[in-house]
């Protein structure tokens, strides 16, 4: 399993939705409970989060690979929990 690596801030309403889809993807598939899994508030880590490329939240990195930013579909979420549970290269949204 390949860690994901979430940017996010508590104001934004994409990263709230993003966070919901993430809770019923945990839900629907139990397997992805053992992905690393680590969620930055930029507001709180802003050191951290300025070392990493990204423009918007949320952010989501796959093993040190950016997949997508901004406004992200359920579809969008899901794939980067697949991804992160594949052996293959992701390749960005």
């Amino acid at each position: 399993m390949k860690p994901i690596l979430m940017f996010m801030m508590p104001t934004c309403p994409y990263c709230k939705q993003a966070l919901a889809w993430q809770e019923e993807l945990l839900r629907e598939h139990p397997e992805y409970a053992k992905i690393p899994l680590r969620i930055v508030d930029e507001t709180r880590e802003e050191d951290f989060a300025n070392a990493h490329d990204y423009y918007y939240v949320p952010t989501y990195y796959v093993d040190g690979e950016k997949i997508c930013e901004g406004q992200l579909t359920r579809q969008d979420v899901q794939r980067v929990f697949q991804l992160a549970c594949s052996e293959t290269a992701a390749a960005q949204v």
